[in-house]
C-alpha cells in the first residue's frame, strides 16, 4: 500500500541510506500512529535484524525473544546457546553482522524499546557499549523506536550515560492531518464528504490504525457506530489498553485525563490536583510531561496571564470521545450513535472536538488567512470581569501577529451555515472591545470564523466577521 504523508520523514530516512556513516535514529510517536509501518516500508530491503519488545515480559523472556529473532534472521551454529545477558547478546549479534556478505547499508531495528529496556535489565548500557565500540564505525543504521515518548526522550534521546549525544537523528511521528486523512481514506476507496471526514477525525484523531477500521460504503455515523459501540468494535475497548501499554501506574494517568475531559477549556495544575486528589510533587510533573510527550494533552500559557499559569487541555480526540460516549455504556449494536446525534450532549461535544481539530490545524488556518509568512504567537485569552473591563470573556484561539493585528478565531461545527444572531453578535462585541481594553494595544482586532459550511449573510456578519473560512481550508 502506498505510504500516505510522511514525506519529510521518508526523505530523511532515505538520505541516511546514501552515506557510509553510522546513524542512530530514534523514532517516537503515539501508539497506533504507524511508526513500525514506516520503518519497515522505507527500510524493508535493508533490515538485517529486527526485534520487538514484549509488554510486561521478564528479563529472561526478553532474551528468549531476542534468541528467537536471532534464529529467524541468521543461521547460528548448532552449539549456539541463548545469551545470558544483553552484553553477550550484542556480541553474538556483532559476530553475525560481520559475516553478512550483503553490501550497502544495514539496518538493525529495535521496536518498543521501553519494553525491552526494563529497570536493571542492562539493555541500554549494553546498547551504548555496542554502539560506542563497534556499530558507530560501521555502515549501519540503528533504529530505536517506542510509543512511550517521555521514556524515549529521558532514557535514549537525552540520556546521560553511555548513550549521551549518540542519537544522530530524531523523528516524532504525528497523527495524520485532515488532508492526509482524506488521502488515506481515498486510497482505500472510501468516499465521504469533507463534513463526514471531519466527523471521523473528531473521533479517531487521524490515527492510521483507527482509520483502517473505516469501511467503504458506510457513512461516518455507521462507521463510528461499528468502531465504537458494536460489541466487536476496536475502539470500544481501546482506552484502557492504550494507556496501560504506555505507562506504568496508568491508572494515575487516566485520572488526569478524566479530570481534563470534565473541563473542556482546560485546567491549571492546582485544579487538576484538586480534581484527582493527588499530592503535588516531582512525580506529578513527570506524569504531566509523559502525557504531553505522548500527545494526549497540550499545555499553554494564555496571553496576558499575569499569574503565568500553565493551562493543560485534553487534545486526544479518541480519549475525549470515549469518556463522553463509550465509557459506561453497554454493548449497543444498532442505531445508538444515530440517536445520540440528536442530543444536546452531542452538540456540546461537537463544538469542543471541532475546536481541537482547528487548533491542530493552525498552519492551515494561517495559510487560508494569508498570514503564513507573518510571525505570530498562537494562544488563548481569558478575562474575568474587573475594573479594567467589566465583562468577562474567553477566546479559545487568538493569533497575535507581528503585523499589528490580533485575530480572534471563532470555531463552529454546524450541519449548515452558521448564523450570527443579534445575541451572538453581542458576545463578539464584548470579545473585540474587551480585548482592546484589556490588552491596551494599538493593534487592530479582527474576527475570523472557521466553520463547516461558512457564515450566513446578514448585517451581523458584515459587522463582526472579517474572514469567513470553511472547513475546506483545514484540508490544505
Amino acid at each position: 500500500m502506498k505510504t500516505i504523508g510522511r514525506q519529510e520523514e521518508m526523505l530523511l530516512m532515505q538520505a541516511l541510506l546514501k552515506n557510509e556513516q553510522a546513524h542512530m535514529l530514534a523514532l517516537i510517536g503515539r501508539r497506533r500512529v504507524g511508526k513500525t509501518f514506516l520503518i519497515r516500508e522505507v527500510y524493508r530491503k535493508h533490515i538485517v535484524f529486527e526485534m520487538t519488545g514484549l509488554k510486561d515480559a521478564s528479563f529472561d523472556q526478553q532474551l528468549t525473544n531476542f534468541a528467537l529473532q536471532f534464529n529467524r534472521y541468521f543461521e547460528p551454529t548448532e552449539t549456539w546457546q541463548q545469551p545470558s545477558g544483553w552484553l553477550e547478546a550484542f556480541h553474538v549479534l556483532t559476530e553475525q553482522l560481520e559475516r553478512l556478505s550483503t553490501k550497502g547499508k544495514k539496518v538493525v531495528f529495535f521496536d518498543e524499546l521501553p519494553w525491552i529496556a526494563s529497570k536493571r535489565s542492562g539493555f541500554t548500557e549494553a546498547l551504548a557499549h555496542w554502539w560506542n565500540n563497534w556499530a558507530s564505525t560501521q555502515n549501519i543504521i540503528v533504529v530505536v523506536c517506542g510509543s512511550a515518548a517521555a521514556w524515549m526522550l529521558d532514557h535514549i534521546v537525552n540520556a546521560k550515560g553511555g548513550l549521551h549525544n549518540r542519537i544522530t537523528h530524531l523523528l516524532h511521528l504525528a497523527p495524520f492531518t485532515l488532508g492526509e486523512t482524506k488521502k488515506f481514506l481515498e486510497s482505500r476507496n472510501i468516499r465521504l464528504s469533507l463534513y463526514q471526514m471531519v466527523q471521523l477525525y473528531m473521533v479517531t484523531g487521524g490515527i492510521p490504525h483507527y482509520l483502517e477500521q473505516v469501511e467503504p460504503g458506510k457513512s461516518a455515523a455507521q462507521n463510528i457506530q461499528a468502531m465504537c459501540f458494536n460489541r466487536s468494535g476496536l475502539l470500544r475497548h481501546e482506552f484502557e489498553n492504550l494507556y496501560a501499554a504506555l505507562f506504568s501506574n496508568a491508572s494515575n494517568h487516566i485520572q488526569v485525563i478524566k479530570a481534563l475531559a470534565s473541563k473542556t477549556k482546560g485546567l491549571d495544575r492546582q485544579k487538576i490536583l484538586d480534581k484527582t486528589k493527588f499530592t503535588d510533587g516531582g512525580w506529578f510533573s513527570q506524569l504531566l510531561a509523559e502525557l504531553e510527550a505522548s500527545g494526549f494533552i497540550h499545555s499553554f500559557q494564555p496571553l496576558e496571564n499575569k499569574k503565568k499559569e500553565i493551562i493543560y487541555r485534553l487534545t486526544d480526540e479518541y480519549s475525549l470521545f470515549y469518556l463522553h460516549f463509550i465509557d459506561g455504556t453497554r454493548d449497543t449494536d444498532g442505531d445508538y450513535w444515530m440517536s445520540m446525534q440528536q442530543t444536546q450532549e452531542y452538540k456540546i461535544w461537537c463544538g469542543y472536538a471541532f475546536e481541537n481539530v482547528c487548533m491542530k490545524h493552525v498552519p492551515a488556518i494561517k495559510k487560508a488567512l494569508g498570514i503564513s509568512g507573518i510571525q505570530s504567537r498562537v494562544s488563548s485569552f481569558l478575562h474575568r470581569a474587573n475594573d479594567q473591563y467589566d465583562k468577562g470573556f474567553q477566546i479559545d484561539l487568538l493569533i497575535d501577529r507581528k503585523d499589528d493585528v490580533l485575530t480572534i478565531c471563532e470555531m463552529k461545527f454546524y450541519s449548515d451555515t452558521f448564523t450570527v444572531t443579534a445575541d451572538y453578535a453581542k458576545k463578539m462585541h464584548v470579545k473585540r472591545e474587551g480585548l482592546k481594553a484589556v490588552m491596551r494595544s494599538k493593534k487592530m482586532v479582527q474576527i475570523a470564523f472557521v466553520s463547516t459550511f461558512g457564515v450566513a449573510d446578514n448585517e451581523q456578519k458584515i459587522d463582526y466577521v472579517d474572514q469567513d473560512l470553511r472547513m475546506e481550508c483545514l484540508f490544505q
